[in-house]
């Protein structure tokens, strides 16, 4: 309850605050704002150039240009083990 009645108050007061000092508030704005932007858009430009060097070691990895030669001993090592089942199943019947 005491926190519901001090932001109904802040609240309040900061209404007031802002009627009485609108032009003040506004230069503060017209000061921030275009730091705000530089700042969110520097991170943007961070965050994006770190995304797109992710998908560049991941286009690049060498774990992707072996993943062929693995698929083909795989290939070879499945028909080596329906080779083995097949003989066993000759053998057996």
């Amino acid at each position: 309850m005491k926190t519901l009645i001090g932001g109904a108050v802040a609240a309040v007061l900061g209404l007031i605050g802002i009627s009485i000092w609108f032009g003040e508030f506004l230069q503060v704005i017209a000061g921030v704002l275009p730091i705000m932007l530089l700042l969110g858009g520097g991170l943007a430009l961070y965050l994006g150039f770190d995304e797109l060097k992710d998908g560049w070691k991941k286009d690049s990895s060498p774990a992707d240009m072996s993943a062929g030669d693995d698929g083909e001993k795989y290939k070879q090592e499945i028909n080596e083990l329906k080779k083995e089942i097949d003989s066993l199943k000759s053998e057996k019947g």
